[in-house]
């Protein structure tokens, strides 16, 4: 965090209302860019990334370095650190999205009046999307190719943790949008990263048409008190998974390790684990020995088919760990798992596995969450996983989007009536 007072945070301010100035022209000139154009600005971005992958590298590794010596934690790290494969990645990411198809101009309806009037329904570019994120620098490639192909300026404020690595990111998608042609403020990193700064973009109206923050509770709430324009919660994930009595145990085991062990510092991780009473002699057992390196935290009941378990309390079933922990539940069924999940679930994503059909078709009717999934992992629940290219994030709230945010959820509608002469009488 930088050490800016309150007396040079107001000095700042107006350095921060000349990039909005020139963000919001620089969304004007980028909605009306062809598809070809975007995609080419994508392509060379995601060329750039690559090029200049030793550049990126090193910056991130001054913002490891300087995360170790604050005393970081080795998961808040891990959503820090970028490697080759890291990069190829957000590159491969950008070409992802350039071969989707480009909503913008889309017809999403169309009829005629009895008056001969013609009425459209258009999808077109929300303006200027701004992005407060935590600590994953990969946020700002995936956040500038979405926002690009679907022909929104990209607004970056990330952490002061990832600085050093941002501002080369930044800078590299803002030359392969000047080689396409495209104004290079349609991609904008805020460099200062005080709390003033924060708060001051949160409340850039007239500027920003749709805020977006990734980051954790402490920063949705700073969002929530303090935002003047519109925005989308990117929220927690505490997400379930409810092993039925009918459930394929071999099964089961790989799910729930992948949805723990594969990375379990994201907000598609599970976190807890909900077992029927009928199978838990055997699987809990089972999970325990597949996943060691997890701290496991149980209820009594559960406890007593383990060897290794702490008691688990009301705090970590209410819990995202976003670590290698995981509680765990005994339940008599269906109704006790659907209770647990909708006291404690943070709607983002909650998975039953099952091979009754008629125990999956209530799951998914009754539990109230972005994403149900039915026997497979809720790592799944992820822009790329579902077909949308990078993501901008994962709506756990209810108006605009929800789930996954890709293209068409960075875009709104345009009604567009054509007449020829007619009046209202």
């Amino acid at each position: 965090m930088s050490n800016v007072d309150h007396g040079q945070a107001r000095n700042l301010q107006p350095t921060l209302l000349e990039q909005a100035e020139k963000v919001k022209d620089a969304s004007r000139s980028l909605a009306l860019a062809p598809t070809a154009q975007k995609n080419e600005a994508l392509e060379f971005c995601a060329s750039l990334l690559k090029d200049r992958s030793g550049e990126i590298l090193s910056a991130n590794e001054l913002d490891i370095r300087n995360a170790r010596e604050a005393g970081t934690s080795a998961t808040v790290i891990d959503r820090l650190m970028l490697n080759q494969s890291r990069i190829e990645s957000m590159a491969q990411g950008m070409r992802d999205v350039a071969a989707l198809a480009d909503p913008v101009g889309e017809i999403a309806q169309g009829w005629v009046r009895p008056n001969g009037l013609q009425i459209r329904k258009v999808r077109v570019p929300l303006g200027v999307i701004g992005i407060i994120y935590e600590n994953r620098p990969n946020v700002t490639s995936d956040a500038a190719g979405l926002c690009l192909k679907s022909g929104n300026a990209a607004f970056l404020r990330g952490s002061s943790g990832a600085i050093n690595s941002n501002i080369e990111i930044s800078g590299v998608l803002s030359e392969g949008l000047k080689k396409a042609g495209l104004p290079e403020a349609a991609v904008t990193l805020v460099r200062d990263t005080s709390r003033e700064s924060a708060t001051q973009f949160m409340k850039l109206r007239g500027y920003i048409d749709c805020l977006i923050p990734r980051g954790g509770p402490s920063l949705v709430s700073a969002i929530v008190e303090n935002a003047t324009v519109p925005y989308v919660i990117d929220g927690d994930g505490n997400c379930h998974i409810y092993v039925d009595a009918t459930a394929d145990l071999d099964q089961a085991v790989e799910i729930i390790a992948n949805a723990k062990v594969q990375r379990p510092s994201v907000c598609n991780a599970v976190e807890t684990v909900l077992v029927h009473e009928n199978v838990a002699a055997e699987l809990l057992p089972r999970l325990e020995q597949r996943m060691p390196t997890v701290e496991l935290r149980a209820d009594p009941e559960s406890r007593k088919f383990l060897t290794r378990s702490r008691l688990a309390t009301e705090e970590d079933y209410a819990t995202e760990f976003l670590d290698l922990i995981l509680a765990l539940k005994k339940v008599s069924g269906l109704d006790e798992a659907i209770a647990h999940i909708r006291k404690y679930g943070s709607g983002h994503s909650e998975a039953i596995l099952t091979n009754d059909y008629s125990a999956s078709k209530r799951f998914v009717a009754e539990v109230d969450a972005a994403a149900v999934l039915v026997n497979a992992s809720t790592r799944f629940v992820d822009g790329g996983e579902v077909g949308f290219g990078a993501e901008i994030g994962i709506s756990t709230q209810k108006l605009h989007a929800r789930g996954p945010m890709g293209l068409r959820e960075l875009t709104t509608e345009k009604f567009v009536i054509e007449g020829n002469g007619q009046v209202r009488v």
